[in-house]
């Protein structure tokens, strides 16, 4: 069977755009696996009440920009969302309604605006992580806390600021995907099972190898969804975890030690 050139092209973008935002949640869950040692599976739920902040933020104001700068500001707790803003769906229209001809679609601008900007949000991250004081902080705990403390790096704040930021990098990437697939109180628990496997997949704790998973997984999920359908082409994401846990338990993405 020939693939057409152009459904592979749109494949591909979809994967693209969808690795970035898993990507931007699985960067915060190794972020916090790396320095804490413990996967936080509610971080989910930072990414589902992100997305309900920005969509009360953008009904209240009608700016969808501030919507994403106050979504550090989620809570935690699924079922306090359930209980404010009911079982109901919420939409976010997107901020930018724009589409371009991609052969026989009209491809929405605002899917290429989220691949971006939660690429520039990892960029940010990877540059305060090398060049931030805290950021050299939180590598030095990571590395070894004992020295670390003996050091004089306050390692109780370490684990405060990098909770902060995986909570953080989750709620705006809830709130970047909102205006996708709109937005309610369960939306959370599908992405925190992909950003799990996409750190094992990458490397506990590495955040490179976190990116490229999530972006290897979308891709592969993208093209199944060409013979399957798309709540079948999740499967493939556990056909990964499966026989990385067998073959490559570090990580597909981490080097070999030597």
């Amino acid at each position: 069977m020939t693939i057409p050139f152009d459904l592979l092209l749109i494949q591909v973008i979809n994967g693209i755009v969808t690795g970035m935002i898993l990507a931007l949640v699985a960067s915060g869950l190794t972020l916090i696996f790396g320095i804490m040692d413990v996967v936080n599976f509610a971080h989910g739920e930072l990414f589902m009440l992100g997305a309900y902040l920005g969509s009360t933020v953008f009904l209240t104001t009608g700016n969808f920009w501030l919507a994403l700068g106050a979504a550090g500001l989620s809570l935690v707790l699924q079922n306090y969302a359930l209980w404010q803003y009911g079982p109901v769906p919420r939409k976010i229209n997107e901020p930018i309604t724009g589409h371009f001809s991609l052969f026989y679609l009209e491809y929405p601008w605002y899917r290429l605006l989220v691949a971006v900007l939660s690429a520039a949000i990892i960029g940010g991250l990877w540059l305060f992580m090398k060049y931030g004081k805290y950021g050299i902080w939180i590598r030095a705990t990571t590395q070894d806390r004992v020295m670390a403390a003996a050091m004089g790096i306050p390692v109780p704040l370490v684990h405060t600021v990098v909770f902060a930021i995986g909570a953080a990098m989750a709620a705006a990437s809830g709130v970047l995907f909102g205006p996708l697939t709109g937005v309610n109180h369960a939306m959370g628990l599908d992405f925190i099972l992909r950003a799990f496997i996409v750190v094992v997949v990458g490397g506990m704790g590495n955040l490179g190898g976190s990116i490229l998973a999530a972006i290897f997984i979308s891709l592969l999920e993208a093209f199944a969804s060409i013979w399957v359908s798309p709540a079948q082409a999740v499967i493939v994401s556990f056909v990964v975890l499966i026989l990385t846990l067998l073959f490559r338990p570090t990580g597909l993405f981490v080097p070999t030690p030597k």
